[in-house]
């Protein structure tokens, strides 16, 4: 099945009678096929068909080619963390991106953030955002949290839209778990778990760092991280820097 669409393009079969999964789309289609692969360790290989395509390795012309090099062993897998979940005391999902708690109607969502039992701050507004290092390049990035390079671990805790207070965004370490106390309000909130809503199961929720969850495929020509986010206009240097550069080039042409 194609995510998000009816269509179906083939016969469904079980990840784990692969030897390699492909997923081909976006950065969606990705997490979908990273979380299908995680239970029995299957790689996969991301295929950009989609507008960004943080999570791909090469385009759609160039399926052959990369299917070539993993046949010939040219390829690397690099194991993608996670965050576990848990309602209370019961433990209930994973995500390779982010949890989202937002607000779900009119009128604000009150969360309470706290790292290893320690109080951090009561936030009102539209709730807030914990990330993965990979994934705080996603949402979190645009609601203006940190960016986490490639090698630094734990996850970013980001509010939305606090109204009020002082309340930055927060990285906290791989060794420590995070807490929000969740009070809906009148308007109601609503939990989306990589970007899929899902169903709350409680107003406690505790969020842990989770090492090598699942792995992606990455082939010999594959750019650093920092240097895709650049590509893509993710990140943008500043007007000045964009000036001088542009001046620079003029003067070194020949006149």
């Amino acid at each position: 099945m194609i995510a998000g669409q009816p269509r179906q393009v083939a016969d469904p079969i079980e990840a784990a009678d692969c030897d390699l999964l492909l997923a081909l789309g976006g950065d969606g289609t990705a997490l979908i096929a990273l979380h299908a692969g995680a239970p029995t360790s299957r790689p996969v290989l991301g295929i950009a068909c989609g507008s960004i395509g943080v999570l791909t390795s090469v385009s759609a012309e160039r399926v052959a080619w990369a299917l070539e090099q993993v046949a010939a062993g040219h390829w690397r897998p690099v194991s993608i963390p996670a965050l576990d979940l848990a309602w209370g005391e019961a433990r209930s999902g994973v995500v390779i991106n982010d949890v989202a708690i937002v607000r779900d109607g009119p009128g604000q969502i009150l969360v309470s953030i706290a790292v290893d039992g320690v109080l951090y701050a009561q936030v009102a507004g539209d709730g807030l955002v914990v990330a993965t290092a990979l994934g705080s390049s996603a949402y979190t990035m645009a609601a203006g949290g940190p960016i986490l390079a490639p090698g630094a671990d734990g996850m970013v805790v980001t509010p939305l839209a606090a109204h009020g207070g002082s309340s930055p965004p927060l990285v906290a370490g791989s060794a420590s778990h995070v807490t929000l106390t969740i009070e809906p309000g009148y308007g109601g909130v609503r939990c989306e778990l990589d970007g899929r809503p899902t169903a709350m199961e409680g107003r406690l929720l505790t969020v842990r760092d989770r090492r090598d969850y699942a792995t992606l495929v990455t082939l010999p020509e594959d750019e650093p991280r920092l240097t895709g986010l650049r590509r893509r206009g993710l990140v943008l240097d500043s007007p000045r820097a964009q000036v001088r550069d542009l001046r620079s080039v003029g003067e070194a042409e020949p006149k």
